[in-house]
C-alpha cells in the first residue's frame, strides 16, 4: 500500500469502524429475532462462532502487507486511539474476559489483586518503558536487548524468556477458545482447541503486525460490547438502574444476607480470606511487573508514528482497559447473586439445562452431600473459567446474549493469541534467523520462515492446551512471573541506568528466569514444598529481586559499556528527536 493510500485509510478509520460497529449490532439484533421465531440455540451458537472468526480472517486477508516494517510493526502508522484499542484487545485476553470475573466470584475481595496488578502494570509501562522503547526504534524486545547489551548472547536469552512466557500465555488463550467452542458448538474439547487456530493463523500469517492491529481493533469492539450488555441487563433487572458499576454495592449487601442464610463459611466481601496479606501483595507485585515485561504488549508501542504517540497510546489503552476492569467486580457480584438466589436452595432434580451442559465438559459439578435433593452452596462447584460465559444462562437471559458473550470471549482469546504468536514468530525469524543466522536473507525468505514458525508454534500450543494443564488465570499468572523474572530488570535498567552492561544483563536474566522456573515447575509438578507459603502463581516474587540484584552487582564488578552505548542510553531518555535505530520501510515482502 502506498503512503498516500495508507494516509487515506488512516483518516477513514473512524468511519470504517463506526460502520463495522453498527453492522455488528444489527447482526446481533437479527439473531435475537431469529431466536424468538424458534431457531435452535445450537444454530445461533454456530453462527456467532463462525461469523466472528470469518470477519477476523477477512480483515487479516484485506490487511495483508507488502512491506517488512508493516509486517513487524504495522508501518508505524497506527493513530494513538486505535493503537490503544488494539493494545487493550491484545492485553485483555481470555484471562481478563473469561477468568477475572470468575476469580472475583470465587475469591471475592482477594480477587482484586488481579485487577490492581494488571491495571497498575500499565502505569509502569507508561512511565518506565513505552516511549523509550519506541524511541529506540527496535522491532522486538530481543532486538532491543541485543542492541542495548551489545551482542547476540543477551538477545538469545531474551528470546528464550520470550518463548517460555509467550507459549505459556498462548496456551491459556487457546484453552479458552476450546472451552467456548466446545460449549457453544458441541465439538469435543480436545478437538475444539484447534478450531480457533484458523482465525489466528490467517490474521497473523498474512497481515503480520499490521493485519493483527486492525483485527484487534475489531475484536475489542466485539469483546467490550459483549462484556457490558449482560451486566447492564442484570443491573437493570435486579436494581432497576442500568449502570452496574454504581449499583453492585447494594447487591453485595444482598449477597452477605444470602450467605448468612445459607451458611456460607467464607464471606464474599471480607478481606484476606483466601490469600494472606503478603500473598495478596506479592501477586499484585508479580502481575504489575509482568505487565511491563510482556513482549507482545511492548511490541504494540513499536507501531506508533512517534514517541509522543506511544505515550498517548498507553493512555488510551488504560481507558479502554478500564471499561472492562471497572465492570468485572460488578459482573462477579451479579453472577454470585444470581446463583445464591436462583440456583442454590432449589431441587437438584429440577436444575436448569445449563448445569448439565457445562457439566458435560467438566466445568460445573453437583455433589448432593446431604442426600436431601436440595442444592446447598457447598455442593455446587463452578469452574472460574465459565462464570462469565454461563452467567447469561444462569440469569435466564435470552440465549442470544449467551452467544454474544461467547463471541466476546473468543475475540479476547484470539486477539491475545494473535499478538503472542506474532511475538514468537518475529523473535525466531527476525532475531534469530535474520539477525544471527542469515543476515543476507531476502525479505521473501524471512516471511516464509516467520509463517512456518508461527504454524508450528500454534499447533504445539493447541496440543498443550488440549491436555488441560491448569485453569486460564493460573497459566496467565505463570507467564507474568516468567516474563518479569527474566525481562523486567534488563528492560528498565537498560533504559534508566547506562552503567548496566552486557555481563550484568546476561547474569540477571539467567538467574531470575531460572529461579522462577525452578520454583514454578517444582511446586506445581515436582512435589517441591512452597517457600514462605507463596503459591506458584507468584513465583516471580523470588525471581524478580534476584534478577535485579545480580544484574546490578555483576555490572558494577565488570567493565562499563562502551561510550557509544552510554550515549545512546542518554539520547533514548530525551523526549524529543528521532528514533535511535531505524528500519527500511520500503523493503517489499511480496515479489
Amino acid at each position: 500500500m502506498s503512503n498516500q493510500n495508507e494516509d487515506a485509510f488512516v483518516k477513514n478509520l473512524p468511519r470504517i469502524y463506526g460502520l463495522y460497529t453498527g453492522a455488528f449490532v444489527v447482526f446481533v439484533l437479527i439473531l435475537a429475532v431469529l431466536e424468538q421465531v424458534g431457531i435452535p440455540d445450537r444454530i445461533i451458537g454456530y453462527v456467532f462462532m463462525f461469523m466472528t472468526i470469518a470477519v477476523y480472517a477477512a480483515i487479516g486477508i484485506i490487511s495483508r502487507t507488502a512491506r517488512v516494517s508493516q509486517y513487524y510493526v504495522a508501518g508505524r502508522q497506527v493513530p494513538p486511539v486505535f493503537n490503544g484499542m488494539a493494545t487493550a484487545s491484545d492485553w485483555m485476553s481470555g484471562a481478563s474476559f473469561v477468568g477475572m470475573a470468575g476469580s472475583l466470584y470465587l475469591l471475592g475481595y482477594d480477587g482484586l489483586a488481579f485487577v490492581l496488578g494488571w491495571t497498575g502494570g500499565y502505569v509502569l509501562v507508561a512511565v518506565l518503558l513505552a516511549p523509550y522503547l519506541r524511541k529506540f526504534g527496535a522491532f522486538t524486545v530481543p532486538d532491543f536487548l541485543g542492541s542495548r547489551y551489545d551482542g547476540n548472547f543477551a538477545r538469545v536469552i531474551g528470546i528464550i524468556v520470550l518463548m517460555a512466557c509467550s507459549i505459556t500465555y498462548v496456551t491459556a488463550q487457546i484453552y479458552a477458545t476450546g472451552i467456548i467452542t466446545s460449549r457453544f458448538t458441541g465439538i469435543q474439547f480436545e478437538v475444539a482447541v484447534f478450531f480457533g487456530l484458523f482465525g489466528i493463523l490467517v490474521c497473523s500469517m498474512l497481515g503480520g503486525m499490521r493485519g493483527v492491529t486492525w483485527t484487534q481493533v475489531a475484536q475489542y469492539i466485539i469483546l467490550i460490547i459483549a462484556y457490558l450488555i449482560p451486566v447492564i441487563w442484570l443491573s437493570t433487572k435486579v436494581t432497576g438502574f442500568p449502570i452496574p458499576q454504581l449499583t453492585y454495592g447494594s447487591v453485595l449487601d444482598q449477597i452477605t444476607t444470602l450467605e448468612a442464610e445459607q451458611g456460607v463459611e467464607k464471606s464474599y466481601v471480607a478481606a484476606f480470606t483466601n490469600y494472606t496479606p503478603f500473598n495478596f501483595f506479592a501477586l499484585i507485585f508479580c502481575l504489575m511487573l509482568g505487565t511491563a515485561s510482556l513482549p507482545h504488549v511492548l511490541m504494540r508501542f513499536f507501531t506508533t508514528p512517534s514517541v509522543k504517540a506511544a505515550r498517548l497510546s498507553v493512555g488510551w489503552a488504560l481507558l479502554f482497559i478500564f471499561l472492562l476492569y471497572f465492570t468485572a467486580p460488578a459482573y462477579a457480584a451479579f453472577a454470585r447473586y444470581e446463583i445464591l438466589s436462583n440456583v442454590v436452595g432449589n431441587s437438584i432434580a429440577s436444575l436448569p439445562s445449563w448445569v448439565s451442559s457445562w457439566g458435560d465438559i467438566g466445568l460445573v459439578s453437583i455433589d448432593d452431600a446431604n442426600a436431601d435433593g436440595i442444592l446447598q452452596f457447598s455442593e455446587f462447584t463452578i469452574n472460574r473459567d465459565v462464570v462469565v460465559l454461563a452467567t447469561p444462562e444462569i440469569a435466564g437471559l435470552p440465549y442470544v446474549i449467551a452467544g454474544l458473550v461467547a463471541a466476546g470471549g473468543l475475540a479476547a482469546a484470539l486477539s491475545t493469541a494473535d499478538g503472542l504468536l506474532l511475538a514468537i514468530a518475529n523473535a525466531l525469524s527476525h532475531d534469530i534467523y535474520f539477525k544471527m543466522i542469515n543476515p543476507e536473507a531476502s525479505t521473501r525468505l524471512r516471511l516464509i520462515v516467520a509463517r512456518t514458525v508461527l504454524i508450528f508454534v500454534a499447533i504445539f500450543a493447541a496440543w498443550l492446551a488440549s491436555t488441560r494443564p491448569s485453569d486460564i488465570l493460573s497459566m496467565v499468572a505463570w507467564a507474568f512471573s516468567i516474563a518479569a523474572s527474566g525481562l523486567f530488570a534488563p528492560l528498565v535498567l537498560g533504559v534508566w541506568w547506562k552503567r548496566a552492561n552486557k555481563q550484568g544483563a546476561i547474569a540477571g536474566m539467567l538467574s531470575g528466569f531460572i529461579l522462577c522456573c525452578i520454583y514454578l515447575f517444582g511446586t506445581k509438578y515436582g512435589g517441591m514444598a512452597l517457600w514462605f507459603n507463596v503459591p506458584n502463581i507468584s513465583a516471580g516474587v523470588f525471581g524478580i529481586p534476584v534478577s535485579f540484584v545480580v544484574m546490578v552487582v555483576v555490572s558494577l564488578l565488570t567493565e562499563p559499556p562502551s561510550e557509544k552505548i552510554q550515549t545512546m542510553v542518554d539520547n533514548v531518555r530525551i523526549p524529543a528527536g528521532t528514533t535511535m535505530t531505524g528500519t527500511d520501510d520500503s523493503q517489499e515482502i511480496y515479489g
